[in-house]
């Protein structure tokens, strides 16, 4: 009987582990299933372009898992029961009736984020997010019908903030466009990095409002802690993210934001028939300093993550690669980028690459992990048998720790 592994969401980090699962074991010996409410692959990371009327080459995920034996289910997941090992979908592919019930031996749970208002009066009803297509095309249309001079104001001075100011200066140069940062620009950048942004900022026009903390949105300005009313046509928070809150509703040992506790190998400490990946895990990193929710925490979680499933199945030594990060890349609109170079732990280091080569590489990674995502088991590799014992459901797995 075959070992049935779901996995619950086709983000970066979802998709990969389902293709990597696919590639390291045999199809006789395994059911993998993909859960994704919808059916073609979001780049994320290229949310703010398609916010300025970029248009986004179509990932279907049909297309991208044809061959693999890896099954699609468009569906929302409503609910897991980690105790008797099932998941409960809504809609499309959840049949007759609409709601279905599916039951896992292993469940890689890699449902991901949304934008995160942080309680602020005002937020949900006036600003608009980015942190998914739905959010990135509402905000698409909106700035479509603006009219030159009107004002747009980003909060938050992170990643995801300064990208999306730049590129909407950058494509709208008949906007007043302006970024709302807690501190000061940059702050967690190098000096030359500090310097480079400050600098596209400027040749942009991006007016910027440093040590501004946002404490209400209205729907033709925001007010700062100090009092000061800034005018906005169209509001955008960039603030951080929230994880999805299915897993807190759940028996799983989860963190106090909701994320799921995985030791190394991203296996539930509570539940070891689950796995945790991307945003959804707190996933202890270099010097036990959590990982931060990225594409680039992502994908390695999803590599580790199906590797230690496919090793547990078979019986071979678990691989343990320590997750570190590199660098930062950010785009600055098309035409400039900067890449931060970082320690193993994301502090900044005085290296950075700037300006055009900067951009170039931001889309080379950007380019390099769609393709990974879009040609799961194109790379050759080992696929591995299970034991009948392991893959019949309901007996222990065998495991080489």
């Amino acid at each position: 009987m075959e070992h049935r592994i779901i996995v619950l969401g086709a983000g970066y980090a979802g998709a990969v582990a389902a293709g990597r699962l696919a590639k390291r074991l045999h199809r006789e010996d395994v059911a993998i299933t993909l859960v994704n409410a919808e059916p073609d692959f979001v780049e994320r990371v290229r949310m703010h372009q398609l916010a300025v009327g970029q248009d986004l080459r179509p990932r279907p995920f049909r297309e991208m898992f044809a061959g693999t034996g890896v099954e699609l289910r468009f569906a929302k997941v409503t609910a897991v029961d980690a105790d008797s090992k099932t998941v409960t979908v809504t809609g499309t592919d959840a049949g007759a009736d609409g709601v279905e019930e599916l039951e896992y031996d292993t469940l890689v749970y890699a449902l991901g984020s949304a934008w995160n208002d942080q309680g602020v009066p005002g937020t949900a009803e006036h600003a608009h997010e980015i942190s998914g297509r739905p959010g990135a095309l509402r905000l698409r249309e909106r700035l479509a019908r603006l009219d030159a001079g009107q004002p747009v104001v980003v909060i938050g001075g992170g990643l995801t903030g300064v990208e999306a100011a730049t590129e909407i200066a950058e494509a709208r140069p008949d906007l007043d466009v302006a970024l709302a940062a807690r501190g000061t620009l940059g702050d967690w950048l190098s000096p030359k990095g500090r310097r480079h942004l400050r600098k596209v900022c400027d040749d942009l026009g991006v007016t910027v409002h440093e040590n501004a903390t946002v404490t209400a949105v209205g729907a033709d300005h925001v007010t700062t802690a100090d009092g000061t009313s800034v005018p906005a046509a169209v509001t955008v928070w960039t603030t951080g993210f929230a994880v999805h809150p299915i897993a807190r509703a759940t028996t799983l040992e989860v963190t106090d934001t909701g994320q799921i506790v995985v030791d190394r190998t991203m296996r539930s400490t509570s539940h070891p028939d689950v796995y945790a990946i991307g945003d959804a895990a707190s996933v202890p990193g270099p010097g036990d300093k959590p990982l931060r929710m990225s594409c680039a925490s992502g994908v390695p979680t999803a590599w580790q993550a199906a590797d230690a499933i496919a090793a547990r199945l078979t019986g071979t030594k678990i691989p343990e690669v320590p997750i570190r990060y590199f660098n930062q890349c950010i785009s600055l609109g098309r035409r400039q980028g900067l890449i931060q170079y970082v320690t193993a732990d994301d502090r900044a280091v005085r290296a950075a690459l700037t300006g055009r080569a900067a951009a170039l590489y931001k889309e080379l990674i950007c380019k390099g992990a769609a393709w990974g995502v879009a040609n799961p088991t194109i790379l050759p590799t080992r696929r591995r048998r299970v034991p009948k014992d392991a893959a019949r459901p309901g007996t222990a797995l065998r495991s080489v720790a």
